[in-house]
């Protein structure tokens, strides 16, 4: 057996039982949790000859539940750290999206690049930001991850926060140069999309960012 099925062999037996867990919620914004084949519908054979998407199954679902153990094991086996699924998600980006602290910095110790989008131009960075999750939203910052990327609909990280009201991600973008003002492709600006959310403290606090410009 190579390397690398050992390495599936073993991860598939701890993650089985993550294989009956609900997917993560998906957004109107960025669709980053979409479930996978999971080692429990694997065969006999599937383990002694797996396939490289069985071994990416694998390594997405560790990604998600923060299993740096078995990351490591697959990356030293030969799995990128880079490594894209069909939507076009990495392991970080699924890690960030699923609240992995301590995996966004473990991939990008590993040499993930922590900036890097999926196949509609979403970022770690735009994921964390309307999840709330400002520790990991720092840590891409930090990572020199661009506040004010677009996705494809010309969507920023700062637009999203704002929808789902998340303050202190918008508190933090902003600080960071976030730019209130900028349009995406139907028109919105992070101002106007709090407004369809009725909500006021998110206006007023995106407004006096937009006047001290």
């Amino acid at each position: 057996m190579s390397r690398m099925s050992n390495a599936f062999l073993i991860a598939a037996l701890l993650l089985v039982p993550a294989a009956l867990t609900a997917p993560a919620p998906a957004s109107a914004f960025v669709r980053l949790a979409e479930t996978q084949d999971r080692a429990a519908s694997s065969s006999v054979n599937d383990f002694d000859n797996p396939s490289q998407d069985h071994i990416k199954a694998l390594f997405f679902d560790a990604a998600r539940q923060g299993r740096d153990d078995l990351l490591d094991g697959l990356i030293q086996s030969g799995m990128k750290p880079d490594e894209r699924d069909a939507k076009g998600y990495t392991a970080l980006i699924l890690a960030a999206y699923n609240g992995q602290a301590k995996t966004v910095d473990f991939l990008i110790e590993k040499g993930a690049s922590p900036c890097t989008t999926d196949s509609k131009g979403n970022s770690s960075l735009m994921g964390v930001a309307f999840k709330g999750e400002t520790k990991i939203a720092q840590r891409l910052i930090v990572a020199h991850c661009d506040v004010n990327a677009r996705n494809d609909e010309g969507q920023t990280a700062l637009m999203m926060a704002a929808m789902f009201g998340r303050t202190d991600v918008v508190k933090l973008l902003l600080v960071n140069g976030a730019n209130p003002e900028l349009r995406d492709k139907a028109g919105n600006t992070a101002v106007s999309l709090a407004q369809q959310q009725a909500n006021p403290q998110m206006i007023a606090l995106l407004t006096q960012a937009a006047k001290g410009r």
